[in-house]
């Protein structure tokens, strides 16, 4: 399973973690993914959402 989102193609992000001694190290941030059933054409089906898109509504949750 690929860490994008389905509906805003938010994926994994790359850059550098930063310690109180400012040292750097590699490091990658994920999006929060849900899978969750959502209507696509009028019909059911399995999406990996990020929490944004649920909670800004861009997804119609089949239940």
């Amino acid at each position: 399973m690929a860490k994008v989102c389905d509906v805003c193609n938010k994926g994994k992000v790359f850059g550098n973690q930063v310690s109180h001694s400012v040292r750097h190290s590699k490091r990658t941030w994920a999006p929060n993914l849900r899978r969750v059933r959502a209507i696509v054409n009028g019909t059911p089906k399995r999406l990996n959402v990020c929490t944004r898109c649920l909670r800004s509504g861009r997804v119609e949750r089949a239940l």
